[in-house]
């Protein structure tokens, strides 16, 4: 895998403009697909938006962004698509301002259902080229590639330091129009961290399911979220695990190290690791992945492809909830009616570990405070409205703080009793009262 051409700015300098000349090109009533998390190219979108006053029309396609499109100067200028809602667009979503679409359903290098791949413009964050002209998505790859083969124009945002990996963590210099180095740090993603609360419940949940599920040769998967994000720590004393997700968290180069994470027993890219994106890593993991060729990114429409998950045995799949109904469905993705995330690859994750093996796991804090006020995040029934993330028929574990909930093969009145036991003890009694008027039988 080679590294940065020393002399890509001499040789690329018909390409290589400012971020304003870079944006100059894109016209109102036009669309751009401006990226997600960590592959949104944050300068390039400042240019665009500076452009307001003079654009209408313009539609943006982005997700979970470190860039606000939702501002009172810019509404006429730009309709905003979010594919999964992050902080800067819950407001806009629930106002009518953003247009939400959740995904669900992945197919390698086919477009959603949704996503129209015929976007004039496409705004993407890379490396500077390589002597032969490479350019690698970093440690975002997300639906660069398919969104690439297909957008007309490509304009990109150059980060000197971004890493090469293996997969389809690619794309050639020759596509772009036009290349706009980063000068100034990007802005941080809009991800809060854990609360000391969360911290303390996520230490115990993570110790029961490393100690208690994971068995030695799974392959592992690990969802969004304050607790499953935090999984990988936890995991030194297994042998022999494997990774394929969508989303790769810090503490997995540790485990490599120690010789935890092989994959030689996976049966679909046995000794890769395989993600879509790097998220929270620490520069001195990404140096480590960098040109390592046991790192391979890829689209993800690949990775979460349930095509190609099915191709597991032993798949263990960790997600995040925002709720769980007495009876095992999980909210992962709203409050109520109000959109909150979005499904991201959970739906098809838990469906490929419950299939395969018996894996579906749903990591959550049994309660959470709000306001001062504790409120029980196991719940007798979803309030009105709410959307069901993954199906309780796809759900196999519930663990909490508290305990651990099994649920595979469960009556209701089984799986009410699980559920509860490991609800806040506070909100038990209120629980089984609770469930019994709804499903007229007793925990």
């Amino acid at each position: 895998m080679k590294g940065t051409d020393p002399n890509w700015r001499s040789t690329h300098a018909d390409r290589l403009v400012s971020m304003a000349e870079a944006v100059a090109a894109i016209r109102s009533g036009q669309s751009v697909y401006a990226g997600g998390w960590t592959s949104v190219p944050a300068h390039l979108c400042a240019a665009l938006q500076a452009r307001h006053a003079e654009l209408h029309g313009v539609v943006v396609c982005t997700f979970l962004t470190p860039v606000n499109w939702d501002l009172p100067e810019c509404l006429g200028s730009f309709t905003t698509r979010s594919l999964y809602a992050g902080p800067y667009e819950r407001a806009g979503i629930r106002a009518g301002h953003v247009e939400y679409l959740p995904l669900t359903q992945f197919r390698a290098g086919k477009a959603p259902p949704g996503i129209d791949l015929d976007f004039d413009h496409m705004l993407v964050p890379i490396s500077p080229p390589d002597e032969d002209g490479w350019c690698s998505y970093g440690g975002g790859v997300w639906f660069g590639p398919t969104i690439a083969q297909n957008a007309r124009n490509l304009i990109g945002e150059v980060h000197p330091e971004f890493i090469r990996t293996g997969g389809e963590n690619r794309i050639h210099v020759s596509r772009f129009s036009r290349l706009a180095e980063v000068t100034s740090p990007p802005p941080p993603p809009p991800i809060a961290p854990r609360s000391e609360e969360t911290e303390l419940a996520a230490n115990v949940i993570c110790t029961l399911v490393a100690s208690e599920l994971v068995k030695d040769g799974s392959t592992l998967q690990f969802g969004v979220g304050d607790v499953s994000a935090a999984m990988p720590v936890f995991l030194g004393e297994k042998h022999d695990l494997g990774v394929h997700t969508e989303i790769l968290p810090g503490g997995i180069v540790d485990l490599i190290k120690q010789g935890v994470i092989t994959g030689r027993q996976k049966a679909f890219h046995p000794g890769k690791i395989v993600a879509s994106a790097l998220v929270q890593m620490p520069p001195e993991e990404l140096a480590f992945i960098d040109g390592n060729d046991m790192f391979e990114l890829y689209d993800f429409t690949y990775t979460d492809d349930l095509r190609n998950l099915l191709q597991f045995e032993n798949f263990v799949a960790i997600n995040n909830a925002l709720a769980v109904d007495v009876t095992g469905n999980v909210c992962a993705e709203a409050q109520g009616p109000l959109v909150f995330s979005g499904p991201g690859g959970q739906p098809v994750f838990a469906v490929a570990a419950s299939t395969s093996s018996a894996g579906s796991i749903i990591v959550l804090p049994s309660s959470q405070l709000v306001s001062g006020v504790r409120h029980s995040r196991i719940l007798a029934g979803h309030p009105a409205a709410s959307t069901i993330t993954t199906h309780r028929g796809y759900v196999d574990y519930v663990v909490t703080e508290q305990g651990i909930a099994t649920l595979r093969g469960k009556s209701i009145r089984e799986r009410m009793a699980e559920l509860i036991s490991v609800a806040h003890p506070d909100f038990r009694a209120e629980l089984r009262r609770e469930a019994t008027a709804l499903y007229g039988v007793s925990p």
